[in-house]
């Protein structure tokens, strides 16, 4: 590498999906020298419902991605739906409040990472891959961050004025901003997703799947395919293991397709194209508290049930939070003694834009996993599908968080 890796940055962002990029393309176009570090070598598959909702398609447009998003994105998705038991409903999603903005689409992550990690490339950032972030410390007025190639193992030191970790939940690693390892519990939830050709999904729904022990969602992405992901119990899963003997991944489809008709007859005719992915346990919840100078953001920050399929959307506006604050922060002078107060309004911010639909998320997750709960619902969602509309509002399908109302127009 010709370049000197260990020059110091203004801001070092950890991870390079939706989150990790977003902040490296907006501090950067403001002016800032940034690095960003990400494990992997995109493009790669990851574990994600892929869909985003049109209140965050303002955001790509401000990240210059918009055009190249809805060209290789899936077909405008304007229905949800629920597919439990011998249940098939449908409902109309509700219209996003601008309609400039259009609809939500879903993006496989290999493609939309990458286009966002070569925008943060374009903008000017550093982007090292793949390199992982080992360890951090408190140096002086910085924070000197190690970090090691992952091809030859070469480990460098940069010194950043701030953090963003955007790393994820879902791995434990040796940064005090990623998760310890957990005693295994028998409702620790794991999340599985595959793509499949050939489906006969109908064009523009995206239904919920609610079976026992476990939820997911079906939604058409690009190049023809359809992303199946979802979430199931531990101890569900262990049960699967054991009754069936098949893949981790093949046995939930099994039971997946033996709890919902609209499984069985929208991937009757289809074929997986590629492996199963899984990763886990899932963490839902909130995690802003960190030291001054380390922001978390995406996952890292906090995560709704993927059941509300938001998590691309609240990772980016999120990221997008934050660096408003931080630029801000920056033009006032920058000085290290109001980091703290910068963390305040951005965990203040977060909370205020991203609470209802963490809230909405456990209330359907828990309603979803319970077979007894769902029968129970079932016919009133027939008789009045607004209802399934009404949950997509609450979930955030339909207007941008206040704050950023005030800047995305």
């Amino acid at each position: 590498m010709g370049e000197d890796v260990s020059e110091p940055v203004d801001a070092l962002v950890i991870g390079g999906g939706p989150a990790g990029a977003t902040a490296a393309v907006l501090l950067a176009r403001a002016g800032w020298c940034v690095t960003l570090v990400e494990r992997k070598r995109f493009p790669r598959r990851k574990v994600c419902g892929e869909y985003m909702s049109a209140t965050t398609l303002p955001l790509l447009e401000r990240l210059g991605v918009a055009e190249a998003f809805l060209e290789s994105a899936g077909p405008p998705v304007c229905e949800v739906g629920l597919y439990a038991g011998q249940s098939e409903l449908r409902a109309k999603l509700p219209r996003p409040a601008s309609a400039a903005s259009g609809w939500g689409r879903a993006l496989s992550r290999e493609r939309l990472d990458t286009l966002l990690v070569s925008q943060a490339e374009h903008a000017g950032v550093r982007v090292l891959q793949p390199f992982a972030a080992i360890g951090m410390r408190r140096e002086r007025e910085a924070w000197a961050c190690r970090v090691r190639d992952e091809e030859t193992d070469v480990v460098h030191d940069i010194a950043a004025d701030v953090v963003l970790a955007a790393h994820g939940s879902w791995e434990t690693g040796t940064l005090p901003t990623q998760p310890s390892r957990s005693p295994a519990k028998a409702d620790d939830l794991f999340a599985f997703k595959a793509h499949f050709r050939g489906s006969a999904l109908p064009d523009g729904l995206m239904p919920l799947l609610a079976f026992p022990g476990g939820y997911g969602g079906m939604v058409q992405c690009d190049d023809g395919r359809v992303s199946l992901s979802c979430c199931v119990r531990r101890d569900v899963l262990v049960r699967l293991r054991q009754d069936g003997g098949s893949e981790a991944g093949e046995a939930v489809l099994g039971h997946i397709a033996e709890s919902c008709l609209g499984v069985r007859r929208a991937l009757a005719r289809a074929k997986r194209d590629g492996r199963w992915l899984a990763a886990g346990p899932i963490r839902p919840g909130v995690r802003l508290r960190s030291e001054e100078g380390v922001f978390r953001i995406g996952n890292a920050a906090g995560e709704a049930h993927p059941v509300i399929a938001e998590g691309i959307s609240m990772a980016m506006q999120g990221a997008w939070l934050a660096c408003e604050k931080l630029q801000k922060w920056k033009r006032e002078g920058g000085k290290r003694a109001m980091l703290g107060c910068v963390a305040g309004q951005y965990a203040d911010g977060w909370r205020r834009s991203f609470s209802a639909r963490l809230q909405a998320s456990r209330v359907v997750a828990q309603w979803a996993m319970r077979s007894g709960t769902v029968r129970a619902v079932v016919p009133l969602l027939r008789m009045f599908p607004s209802l399934l509309t009404l949950g997509a509002r609450l979930s955030g399908k339909a207007a941008r968080p206040r704050l950023l109302r005030q800047h995305l127009r």
